[in-house]
């Protein structure tokens, strides 16, 4: 897409429908519900109507200390704020709408109030104010959240506990108060762990115990192993994907390099050091090339200055310098991938580059906010990027802004300040 048609989407999309009155927020039958509900303020039976648009309204989620922000993903106008205590993660639920907050008592599904009805050869758009509900997927330490094959697998860090429900029916969901598990299984013992469901009954899941997490394992519909490794020591982060053949890859990052699960089979491929970890993947369909994050100090910090680009086609771990040298570091907040498969970086300069992942060259490089240090703690604020809908979204917690970035153009598009200073950003595509 160029530079061009890119900017004329995004501004096609502004001043799309105002919101009117907000979603009901349903609780009934034997939903999961987080006991903290009352102190969230959520009204549980309130009514509502929806506004039509012209094409679906893309917005932009996150949080601060505090609560949490809905945005226009245009205009970046507030279309809600939520008052929520604690540090609360997001991730997306996989269906454009909903989004999935790490609270206390478990996951609890935040309705971002955009989404698309489709009628045969048309679709109708519609806006309406953003809600917390009332349905939660109980967890005792809820961890990470991965949308793969239409599906959408939750695990429970405090049981090992794994939830997988059809992305596709979130709004049913919510509705009626209940959740429609289609698939669950519960490791042997509970960790810091992860779960990737496919359309074909396979399910991805991580091995360990409290003190230490040493691989995973593919399982079939029936809950057989198909393939395992135990030589991925500190085993964390995932990517689920269709690679450039269409065949479904499955990756899990480890101390010293990365598993990779394709078919019946298990690839180790190494880092280049001996301490060489990747704890933070990002991979886009259609393309072999998967985005890492590079770690070779255990005794370090969040702050690294190195990426990983693994091609799971030629079995080669590649480790690059983004910075080419400079005097600058990222966290895993700035890693994203683009539309294309670009590779991203935002960097403490402030630039955010974009690498040709099938190179690794930088093919370019573009201001867009202050220099900034890297925190000793990853929950601290601190930049954080996203991409939706061909644009890339930096968040610069010092100002309380936001920036839209047209990665391809070269340019910062928009910039707003909201007001806040954001820990956390996913987006919605409506």
């Amino acid at each position: 897409m160029t530079r061009t048609s890119r900017t004329a989407r995004a501004a096609s999309l502004v001043g799309a429908a105002a919101l009117t009155l907000s979603l009901a927020a349903c609780s009934t039958g034997d939903a999961q519900v987080d006991a903290s509900a009352d102190a969230l303020e959520v009204e549980p039976d309130h009514q509502a109507s929806a506004t039509e648009g012209a094409a679906a309204t893309p917005r932009i989620v996150l949080t601060y200390d505090g609560g949490l922000t809905v945005l226009d993903a245009n205009t970046l106008e507030v279309e809600a704020d939520i008052a929520l205590d604690g540090f609360t993660r997001l991730n997306g639920a996989g269906d454009g709408r909903h989004v999935a907050l790490s609270t206390t008592g478990g996951f609890r599904m935040l309705d971002a109030g955009t989404w698309t009805q489709a009628h045969g050869d048309h679709a109708h758009y519609f806006t309406a104010e953003p809600a917390l509900t009332d349905l939660t997927i109980a967890a005792g330490q809820p961890g990470h959240v991965v949308v793969h094959d239409g599906l959408t697998a939750f695990f429970d860090d405090g049981t090992g506990e794994v939830t997988v429900v059809e992305a596709d029916g979130w709004e049913h969901m919510v509705e009626e108060g209940h959740l429609d598990v289609v698939r669950s299984w519960t490791a042997a013992e509970a960790h810091h762990g992860v779960a990737v469901a496919g359309e074909d009954g396979a399910l991805l899941v991580t091995v360990g115990d409290e003190e230490s997490r040493s691989g995973a394992m593919l399982l079939d519909g029936d809950d057989a192993v198909v393939a395992s490794s135990d030589r991925c020591p500190g085993v964390h982060g995932e990517a689920a994907f269709e690679n450039a053949a269409g065949e479904d890859m499955y990756l899990v990052g480890c101390e010293d390099g990365v598993l990779a699960f394709h078919g019946d089979h298990v690839h180790k491929l190494a880092a280049p050091d001996a301490f060489g970890r990747t704890g933070n993947l990002y991979s886009t369909d259609g393309s072999d090339v998967v985005l890492g994050d590079y770690k070779t100090d255990p005794e370090g910090g969040i702050d690294l200055t190195r990426v990983t680009l693994i091609d799971t086609e030629a079995e080669t771990l590649d480790v690059v310098d983004p910075f080419d040298g400079a005097e600058a570091a990222y966290t895993w907040r700035g890693l994203a991938r683009g539309a294309d498969g670009e590779a991203l970086v935002l960097g403490t300069d402030g630039a955010l580059r974009v690498i040709d992942p099938a190179t690794g060259e930088v093919v370019r490089s573009i201001p867009v906010i202050d220099p900034w240090e890297v925190p000793e703690e990853w929950q601290s604020a601190h930049p954080a990027l996203t991409v939706l809908a061909g644009m890339a979204y930096v968040t610069e917690p010092a100002t309380g802004t936001i920036h839209i970035v047209d990665y391809v153009g070269g340019e910062v598009w928009k910039s707003v300040e909201v007001g806040v200073e954001v820990s956390e950003i996913v987006g919605v595509t409506g």
